[in-house]
């Protein structure tokens, strides 16, 4: 069974060795060598330049013989579609996404370069991106460039999506470009996005997130001389805070430990980020304020945790109040069950491809929650923030303890749209015997598994292109 927990222990099939080489032999395979060309474009955040991106991309798109569009929502960040048309248009289309940016790396850390995507004696190709996420996009155009060589037809249209930024937010990407025209003209009913390694024989399978919140809570007390005992100090009332917070931490990791149905994606998890405050060691602040990012579960109720957070600021003392960096509403949860027909065409591909797949809540945030989006909200301006979303959908996972039946949260006063997107999305990246390491150094993937991954779309692109009828509005 897929498990978080496993993700640093497990031992892989695949393992890093010393001797690698930068050449591109003769007798490998072009969906490797196509594979290992994207990686050596260094789109790595910040501040990237796509150009180097959207050219490899439009070559791909016409040795493919297949139509691109490049949209820019925002100058400079431009969000890249390629199009093979279906036989039957007028359905709802689906939309394979991926993203082109990377996340930044220690050179000093890594054993070779990581844009050189260099590959060793068992096929390991080392690459910043090799993981997270530009193995898929190739994955789908080679499964496409395989399934147009064999004569496959497919009723729905399909959108092969490379979109920018997906890494600091999606701010520029995703998030905008679901509410342009543009986007409605792909007439998107389903979408498949990225998932995780998997170091077992299992597939990670997610259909929802969980809710972002980064909360500021500032602590004001009196001032003074370090010498001197003040009463009703910043550090007493940050102390409170904190040991609140990881009182509640400290719940959540029990309830983990005693479940093993469970993930870290099924807990509310809070981690405490920064500490700010102070000017010199002999003075005693005005002020300190603390900082935690908490990922809210889909089974926990916003209203209550947030009156709880309030309870804690007035229990730390006067004037202690907190500020939201970032809030998300209850993110809307793809079905899982006989009403989306999606779901069961994947489901049965991957049963005929006896593939064990796990789902599960993904632990971190993707576009998809963008592609989900019921509804859409506005918060501190003052603070970098994101918007806050909605949630509505329904669920029948495996495990009883996960999310059912779960009611849509009101809107806040300060809603100031109503943007349905509605679109389900799964979460899927076909890496399976394969140690997590996006985002981190010596971030691999091994040849084979990315091969497999090529036949395994094979299969799962035309069984969900090719559900009938007019599916969609899962969401609403």
């Amino acid at each position: 069974m897929f498990s978080y927990s496993n993700i640093v222990t497990n031992k892989c099939p695949f393992s890093p060795r010393p001797m690698f080489s930068n050449a591109t032999s003769s007798s490998e395979d072009e969906a490797v060598s196509n594979f290992r060309e994207y990686l050596r474009i260094p789109s790595v955040q910040p501040n990237v330049n796509y150009d180097e991106c959207v050219s490899f991309l439009r070559r791909q798109a016409s040795s493919l013989g297949l139509p691109i569009q490049v949209y820019h929502v925002v100058e400079g960040k431009p969000i890249v579609v390629i199009t093979w048309r279906g036989s039957e248009p007028a359905l709802p289309a689906i939309l394979l996404n991926s993203h082109m940016d990377v996340v930044p790396v220690y050179p000093e850390k890594w054993t070779r370069d990581p844009f050189s995507a260099d590959k060793d004696d068992d096929g390991n190709i080392y690459a910043r991106g090799s993981q997270d996420m530009k193995c898929v996009g190739i994955q789908y155009l080679e499964a496409i460039k395989r399934l147009r060589s064999e004569g496959t037809k497919h009723r729905r249209t399909i959108h092969i999506s490379f979109v920018p930024d997906e890494e600091i937010g999606g701010v520029d990407g995703m998030r905008p470009f679901v509410h342009t025209a543009d986007f409605k003209s792909l007439g998107v009913g389903f979408t498949l996005d990225e998932g995780i390694a998997s170091p077992t024989e299992d597939y990670a399978l997610f259909y929802g997130e969980r809710s972002i919140w980064q909360i500021h809570v500032r602590c004001p007390g009196t001032p003074g001389h370090g010498s001197l005992m003040h009463p009703n100090t910043a550090g007493e009332k940050v102390r409170i805070i904190i040991n609140r917070f990881m009182d509640f931490r400290q719940e959540q990791k029990k309830k983990l430990a005693a479940n093993p149905h469970l993930t870290v994606g099924d807990i509310t998890t809070i981690n405490l980020t920064q500490l700010k405050g102070g000017v010199q060691s002999n003075v005693v602040p005005p002020e300190l304020t603390v900082v935690f990012d908490v990922r809210l579960a889909v089974t926990q109720d916003h209203a209550e945790f947030e009156a709880l957070l309030n309870s804690w600021c007035q229990e730390a003392g006067e004037g202690t109040h907190l500020h939201f960096e970032q809030k998300n509403l209850k993110n809307a949860i793809t079905p899982l069950d006989e009403s989306n027909p999606f779901w069961s065409a994947f489901k049965a591909a991957c049963d005929t491809l006896k593939l064990k797949v796990t789902p599960a809540i993904f632990p971190g945030g993707t576009d998809s929650r963008y592609v989900r989006l019921v509804e859409l909200e506005e918060v501190n301006p003052h603070l970098r923030g994101e918007k806050v979303e909605n949630h509505l959908g329904k669920t029948t996972p495996s495990s009883p303890d996960r999310v059912s039946n779960l009611n849509l949260p009101v809107l806040s006063s300060r809603a100031q749209h109503d943007k349905r997107v509605g679109i389900p999305a799964l979460g899927f990246s076909p890496m399976n015997n394969t140690p997590v390491l996006l985002h981190d150094h010596d971030e691999f993937l091994n040849e084979k598994v990315f091969l497999e991954g090529i036949k395994i779309y094979q299969s799962l692109i035309p069984a969900v292109a090719n559900v009938p009828g007019e599916a969609h509005n899962l969401m609403t």
